[in-house]
């Protein structure tokens, strides 16, 4: 946890809180404004594909904030819960705490019906109504100046900005006298955060847009505490929650970042600087092991946790069918729909340009993979290289990390070859790594003797896992060399936070080496690579396109 006012600094975090990253397109102009008209169906759509099963029960508030809760001389305290969703919130407060009356809203009106059918729903306990607290007066559903306390839980990071103003001043005027905010929610720097921006899904500073439609802001100390002290509110307390997930066999460290804090509406006691309540500096650690259950002070809650991050949840009847030409091959490839491709979870269901790029060279260029042992790493769903691979070499194991992706894969190259190409392609599970995955796909490559040849495209988005990537590409390269032919490690990138230096420095520790590289209209190669573009126009449809290609060797 860090301390009151302090934040990640410039130099410690990869997240710039102004730019944007070439993979994919910020969200401006006119689809900003889609997002913010049809932020309601979003959220509808959510909760009709999730209903109440995406958000865990959040049992954390009667230890961070019990003590406000409790009434004085028999006092019926009064709640209101904004962005109440499917109850997590309402329903573990009203257990713990039977003399509380909830008012509970969401703009989504399929959350507020959840509410109403949860079995422990009571009329005469809970008022659940639905409302847009940036368009829609709170007091038209309960009367002025009589919630005690307000939750704000995972619910602010969802309006836009210009619009935060107008939420605070809706919830001043149902708050009574000396009345609390409760507030947690995403902070500056949050690993979902860089994800996000990774794939170019900024709408605007600190403001993105995930695959499914809904948004998220995150929250700086000053920005949260200037937005309340304009509306008239006193902070008595705020910290910034560091959560490193570590997954020891993947050699990963995320970190996961929120920030909490209390507000008091006109406090007769206004604290002075010195009064105020901050954290101490420090900083929590969780390992990521599926055989440890998390105690109640390890809980993280930030929507996104370490499965659902990485793991699955997309519906693979969002595809949409696009087409790939190279030479003499013409692929029909189940793509996730556009709508959904700003995803914070998988990259894998999306086709990237750099794969475009690739699969056109090898087209080209047959020599890169004739009669070799290939492996493709991060494949994801579409696996144009592999396929194209599969027509001139040896053999070919197409591997992603994630099985959704790998299903998809599946249907993509089952769809596309010819009975006969399809002897000479495998799929399988490599997540970058994890001994047992590289022991298995090793032993593919003609009984352990390494890949002549190692492809990947666009899989070094990600800072943390560029080392498991050369890691895992060092035990799978065949060492075994002559004069004439050399096993080689192409990557193909669209160029973004991580830079050149660092791909580098990572590749000579796994004892790589640089022997040619290709950036599009800056750097033509030695030779190497400049001669796949020979004789050919596959290079035109990217000029305005920053890609880069590296060839390494032993």
């Amino acid at each position: 946890m860090a301390t009151g006012e302090q934040q990640p600094q410039l130099g410690t975090t990869r997240v710039s809180s102004s730019s944007t990253s070439p993979r994919g397109r910020a969200a401006t102009g006119s689809g900003a404004e889609k997002y913010e008209r049809d932020a309601r169906r979003y959220w509808d759509i959510f909760y009709k594909r999730h209903e109440d099963k995406f958000f865990k029960d959040r049992h954390y508030l009667d230890k961070e904030w019990g003590k406000y809760f409790e009434g004085h001389d028999g006092e019926k305290m009064v709640v209101l819960e904004v962005g109440c969703g499917a109850g997590n919130t309402i329903f573990p407060l009203l257990s713990t705490y039977p003399n509380i009356f909830v008012h509970a809203c969401d703009f989504s009106p399929r959350a507020v019906d959840l509410v109403k059918k949860h079995k422990d729903f009571r009329s005469d306990r809970i008022n659940a109504f639905v409302c847009d607290i940036t368009s829609e007066q709170l007091t038209e559903n309960m009367e002025p100046s009589s919630a005690n306390i307000v939750t704000m839980i995972f619910v602010l990071s969802a309006v836009a900005p210009d619009k935060m103003p107008l939420v605070v001043q809706n919830v001043k005027n149902v708050l009574k006298h000396g009345g609390r905010v409760l507030f947690r929610d995403y902070a500056y720097g949050d690993l979902a955060q860089e994800r996000l921006m990774s794939k170019g899904q900024q709408i605007s500073e600190n403001f993105y847009v995930r695959g499914d439609g809904t948004r998220a802001y995150y929250f700086s100390n000053e920005y949260l505490v200037d937005l309340f002290s304009k509306c008239g509110f006193t902070l008595e307390e705020i910290c910034v929650h560091n959560k490193q997930v570590e997954n020891r066999s993947l050699d990963l460290v995320m970190n996961r970042n929120w920030i909490q804090a209390t507000f008091t509406l006109n406090s007769a006691d206004r604290q002075g600087p010195n009064d105020l309540h901050v954290c101490e500096g420090k900083e929590d650690k969780l390992v990521a092991d599926s055989s440890k259950k998390k105690s109640s002070s390890e809980e993280i809650d930030l929507s996104e946790d370490f499965c659902n991050m990485f793991g699955t949840s997309h519906n693979l009847d969002e595809v949409q069918i696009m087409g790939i030409k190279a030479k003499g091959h013409d692929f029909k490839i189940k793509v996730l729909t556009k709508e959904y491709q700003h995803t914070c979870k998988l990259t894998g269901l999306m086709l990237w340009e750099s794969a475009q790029l690739m699969c056109g060279l090898l087209a080209e260029n047959p020599s890169i993979v004739a009669g070799k042992r290939v492996l493709e790493l991060g494949c994801g769903s579409a696996g144009i290289c592999s396929m194209v691979a599969a027509s001139f070499a040896k053999f070919v194991v197409a591997t992603d990390g994630d099985a959704e992706s790998l299903d998809l894969l599946r249907q993509n190259i089952s769809s596309n070859l010819e009975p006969n190409l399809l002897d000479r392609i495998m799929i399988r599970k490599l997540f970058w790594g994890n001994n047992d995955d590289v022991r298995a796909v090793r032993e593919l490559s003609d009984n352990g003797a390494g890949f002549d040849c190692i492809i990947g495209t666009d899989v070094t988005y990600n800072p943390d896992a560029i080392l498991p990537l050369f890691k895992t590409a060092r035990e799978l390269i065949s060492d075994k060399a002559n004069e004439d032919s050399r096993a080689a490690f192409i990557l193909s990138y669209i160029q973004r936070r991580v830079d050149e230096n660092s791909i580098l420095s990572n590749a000579m520790a796994q004892g790589f080496r640089l022997v040619d590289k290709w950036i599009n209209g800056v750097h033509e190669s030695n030779g190497i690579i400049s001669s796949w573009f020979s004789g050919n126009d596959v290079c035109s449809a990217y000029q305005n396109t920053t890609l880069s290609i590296l060839y390494f060797e032993l």
